[in-house]
């Protein structure tokens, strides 16, 4: 037997209430390394909290999640440590507003990963590069359009070099002709193999560039498959349903 490895992400039986209201039921999840997989539901279906629970921005009540074969830490040293290879991009930028985008893209490698500063600067410099902002290094955020601040936040997490990134949202704060400089520059991240769990409306995103749509309702994972086959054969009337409100729009 040779040794598999284990799911990138990996989450079993979870259960999570906010008081008496039950947001995520029995969850079992798994995200392979270099897999890319959607999550799509209505409102109110537990997608966001789903993704907060893998680095611990929300503790769950039962059940387990691991990354990368790890049982998630408690507090402390160990989960900064979990959050530095769990980068999170959410639906506001949450960029640090007193600081250029270079100072906040270089933040965390220095003070968390040990970076030097000429390193993490030139790391950073790359980045930026890589979701075409390089221009905006020296503005403030608040000088920044909305699909800048999200390329930058996204560069932000990228520096961090993280395992596997989580995006909550991450266009639905932005204007229409700005979602796509965000979504492309996650397909491309998706094209180069970074493991990817991602909440969004956005449905060319998810025939695009997810390996697999995860379809969550009540709490709930209804459905699990192929962009292909969710999209033309759902097999739960609650799919079919939330698809029949979503695409005749």
């Amino acid at each position: 037997m040779t040794a598999t490895t284990p799911p990138m992400i990996k989450m079993a039986a979870v259960n999570k209430h906010f008081g008496s209201l039950h947001v995520l039921r029995d969850v079992d999840l798994e995200v392979d390394r270099g897999q890319v997989v959607v999550v799509l539901g209505p409102s109110g279906s537990g997608k966001s909290t789903l993704c907060r629970t893998i680095n611990r921005l929300e503790p769950i009540d039962q059940g387990t999640i691991e990354v990368d074969g790890a049982p998630l830490p408690a507090e402390g040293r160990e989960l900064a440590r979990l959050r530095a290879d769990v980068g999170m991009v959410f639906q506001q930028f949450n960029l640090f507003a007193h600081k250029t985008v270079i100072e906040n893209v270089t933040l965390g490698p220095i003070k968390v990963r040990k970076l030097g500063r000429s390193q993490a600067h030139e790391t950073a410099m790359t980045l930026l590069d890589r979701v075409g902002i390089t221009d905006q290094a020296d503005k403030y955020p608040a000088q920044l359009s909305g699909g800048q601040q999200q390329r930058a936040a996204i560069a932000r997490a990228l520096a961090m070099r993280p395992k596997v990134m989580l995006f909550d949202e991450p266009t639905s704060a932005l204007d229409p002709e700005m979602i796509n400089e965000v979504l492309d520059v996650m397909v491309a991240l998706a094209d180069e193999g970074m493991t990817m769990l991602v909440i969004t409306h956005e449905m060319g995103f998810a025939r695009r560039a997810a390996h697999r749509v995860v379809f969550m309702s009540d709490g709930e994972i209804v459905e699990d498959a192929a962009p292909q086959e969710f999209f033309t054969a759902p097999r739960s009337d609650r799919a079919r349903d939330f698809l029949g409100k979503i695409l005749t729009h």
